[in-house]
């Protein structure tokens, strides 16, 4: 991806293996696994739950947020075979594509932020490259994809809960623990133990505490409140708005014939976890907490 206001993009795409359809995407700033989350999550939301997610080797596919993900949706997670590229050979020819066809076309100048760049991305993969005849399959991504439809989604109670993050803490002897700096009152029967804190790492003031598998409550919110948010899960911050294209721009083009399609029939693609979703969804969560 394209250096964005002087800042390297990265792209993180899942692409179904038998339509080679885009199932989910993001740019972002940064290859951890909050900007991998950010992909996958509306992904599962909007087009359902896979069996099986493959995934090389990177800091951000061995962490152990992506793997509690999986694991509670089911998702079995495989991780490629150091020093043996031909399983990401799909996915390579994928990433071809998207930088002779769409990275050609980015004109940094006018594209100053990553929500831009998302939106010219997701524009251009729903009108151009959905479109498309496949060379390996003989038909448009989409329509490849939308033939085995419909596919289990999960509910947004447990996307939440897949995509929440877990830390083990000591609780002190003044029944507290204290995470990212925020100290928090909890059960005193847990004095002296590990637990479990599981929270969103976008709001740290709502924490579950669990011990030997069972759950012992939420945590008490800090009297003071030192840090929001999780250090890793810092915001991408849009920079001034681009100044108004000139001339014949292809990625606006494309962008405005997309905006009149949404407008046009319902875009299940911007469905986002804790929003009414069109179609019936599954409840793939097993914890009630």
């Amino acid at each position: 991806m394209p250096k964005i206001a002087g800042h390297k993009a990265y792209l993180f795409a899942f692409v179904d293996d038998n339509s080679r359809a885009v199932v989910g995407h993001r740019g972002g700033g940064a290859q951890d696994s909050v900007r991998l989350a950010a992909a996958l999550r509306p992904a599962l939301a909007a087009r359902g739950v896979p069996e099986g997610v493959y995934v090389d080797n990177g800091s951000a596919f061995v962490g152990s947020a992506l793997l509690r993900a999986c694991a509670r949706l089911g998702i079995k997670l495989i991780h490629s075979t150091p020093g043996r590229p031909q399983g990401r050979g799909k996915v390579e020819r994928f990433l071809r594509t998207v930088r002779e066809q769409f990275l050609v076309e980015v004109d940094t100048e006018k594209v100053t932020d990553l929500p831009t760049l998302n939106r010219l991305f997701t524009a251009w993969a729903e009108q151009v490259y959905h479109g498309r005849v496949h060379s390996a399959t003989g038909q448009a991504a989409l329509e490849r994809w939308l033939a085995g439809a419909p596919f289990p989604t999960p509910t947004p109670d447990a996307l939440r809960k897949a995509f929440r993050w877990s830390e083990l803490r000591k609780v002190a002897k003044t029944a507290t623990v204290s995470l990212q700096s925020n100290t928090h009152n909890v059960d005193a029967s847990l004095v002296g133990r590990q637990v479990e804190l599981v929270f969103d790492p976008f709001d740290l003031t709502d924490i579950d505490v669990r011990f030997g598998g069972r759950s012992f409550g939420k945590a008490a919110a800090p009297h003071l409140i030192t840090r929001h948010a999780h250090p890793r899960a810092r915001p991408e911050t849009p920079a001034a708005a681009p100044p108004a294209p000139t001339g014949i721009d292809y990625l606006r083009l494309i962008d405005n014939d997309r905006t009149k399609e949404l407008g046009q029939r319902i875009n299940y693609e911007v469905f986002l976890p804790g929003q009414d979703q069109p179609t019936p969804a599954v409840d793939l969560s097993e914890e009630s907490s």
